[in-house]
């Protein structure tokens, strides 16, 4: 079961704003990359497959409403009605490509590309550097995240993985999923919330697949305190990402 993207549509109208060419500065930030679960991802996929039961277990996935209810109201209510803040909202995503290491995903327009070391592409939010979405290609012996085992195996490795660090004070699994990219691909998707010394609460979306023997692993962070918890629209929109990450078109 695939969790998509949104795309809306209005009359003539489309919510559009076309790639627009990065800009990079050097990281002045000192968080560390993305957070522990880039590593611990990267670290459990590296390894040697295991051999495990053939036999996969229900994965469990999060229900989300709020894309069917905009597509709803935007199919009965006037454009007119809405604010211009509103509209903006859909046109905060550009098209970020690296045909060099052969992935595309949406990134927030907004956001700054950034250098920092171990990460083949990093962006973050002005001045909020802990709010990031970066992207890590790293070779392995797999050759699809299949030979390795099921998302919910996967997920219950980095859970595992992540309670055993010094620095995590909770970890909690929100949702599990496997969508198809292009060709077929297999794409895992992992979303779960973080409590630790080094940042507070965040929520982590991440997603992995295996292409040419490689891992591509996208992680995206974004804080998520009880005094400023992740809002409704900033959540779709990271979503959103988080759904578009996918191998490179052929040239």
């Amino acid at each position: 079961m695939a969790l998509c993207g949104l795309s809306v549509t209005h009359s003539n109208l489309i919510l559009y704003i076309p790639p627009l060419k990065p800009t990079t500065r050097r990281s002045r930030t000192h968080s560390p990359l993305f957070s522990p679960l880039t590593t611990t991802l990267t670290t459990l996929l590296s390894q040697n497959p295991r051999q495990i039961d053939p036999v996969k277990p229900p994965i469990c996935l999060s229900k989300r409403v709020l894309n069917l209810t905009i597509l709803a109201v935007l199919s009965s209510v006037p454009l007119s009605r809405f604010s211009k803040s509103m509209a903006q909202d859909y046109l905060e995503l550009e098209l970020y490509t690296d045909s060099k290491e052969g992935f595309t995903l949406l990134k927030p327009s907004s956001w700054i590309k950034v250098d920092k070391a171990g990460a083949t592409a990093l962006f973050e939010e002005e001045n909020k550097g802990a709010n990031n979405v970066g992207v890590v290609v790293t070779p392995v012996r797999l050759t699809s995240l299949d030979e390795f085992g099921t998302p919910q195996f996967v997920a219950d490795k980095l859970i595992q993985a992540e309670k055993r660090k010094e620095s995590t004070k909770d970890a909690e699994v929100i949702a599990v999923s496997e969508r198809s990219g292009k060709g077929g691909l297999h794409v895992y998707e992992f979303e779960y919330k973080l409590d630790s010394t080094r940042g507070g609460m965040k929520r982590i979306f991440s997603a992995a697949f295996v292409a040419s023997k490689k891992l591509y692993l996208l992680n995206i962070a974004h804080s998520d305190k009880p005094e400023s918890p992740l809002d409704t629209h900033t959540r779709t929109i990271l979503e959103q990402v988080l759904h578009s990450f996918d191998v490179a078109p052929s040239i």
